[in-house]
Formats: C-alpha cells, sequence, structure tokens
C-alpha cells in the first residue's frame, strides 16, 4: 500500500515558479513510477510528467516540456515537479500517483497508476 500527499501549489503570477512535492508512505514506492497529472475546471484530467523508479526516464507532455523538471529522492520518498515559467493555461488541481507496473508510454495513462493523492492546487494568474 502507498500513500501520497502533494504539496506546494499556490497562487503565482504569469512567468513565475513553483515546486511541487508529493511525499510518500509506504515500502514499494521506491520501486513505483511516479506521474504528475493535472485536472482544470471543466476539462479532463490530462498528464504531466512521469518518472521511472531510478529517474533513469523520464517523460512529459509537450506542453510543459523545458518548463517543467520531475525528479525524485528515493531516500525521502519524495518526487518533485519544479515548474517554471508558468502560464495561466498550468492553473489546475495537481495530482500525483503511483505504481509499481507501468513503464514507459503506459505511463502516460492514468489508468495506468493505483494510488492517488488528493491534489493541490495551482493558480497562475496574468
Amino acid at each position: 500500500q502507498v500513500q501520497l500527499v502533494e504539496s506546494g501549489g499556490g497562487l503565482v503570477q504569469a512567468g513565475g515558479s513553483l515546486r511541487l512535492s508529493c511525499a510518500a508512505s509506504g515500502r514499494t514506492f521506491k520501486r513505483c513510477a511516479v506521474g504528475w497529472f493535472r485536472q482544470a475546471p471543466g476539462k479532463e484530467r490530462e498528464f504531466v510528467a512521469a518518472i521511472n523508479w531510478n529517474a533513469y526516464n523520464t517523460y512529459y507532455a509537450d506542453s510543459v516540456k523545458g518548463r517543467f523538471t520531475i525528479s525524485r529522492d528515493n531516500a525521502k520518498n519524495t518526487v518533485y515537479l519544479q515548474m517554471n515559467s508558468l502560464k495561466p493555461e498550468d492553473t489546475a488541481v495537481y495530482y500525483c500517483a503511483a505504481d509499481q507496473y507501468c513503464s514507459g508510454h503506459g505511463c502516460y495513462q492514468d489508468a495506468s497508476y493505483e494510488y492517488w493523492g488528493q491534489g493541490t492546487q495551482v493558480t497562475v494568474s496574468s
């Protein structure tokens, strides 16, 4: 069993930065791929970024490439999402998710993840 808690969201002006954290409990977290997803009001949840268990592979949505960076510290059971050059269209609730078995392009799909956090709100003002 893995439990996930997101933090670091808030209100920021366009062009600013935020760093989200996803803190996990559970022995299997170190073997899990972790993804970040987001959901804006009235829109479907969408993939943002993912990282495999040993951080050798990272994946990004085209909309955030070059602006967001996903990383992890398995000693701290934490995954981070550094978000730079934020835009108003980045406004959403951001969720982290974990799963032992997703790999490659499977990690782009929210259905691939077993464990989910409660989300943290990110609001970017123009």
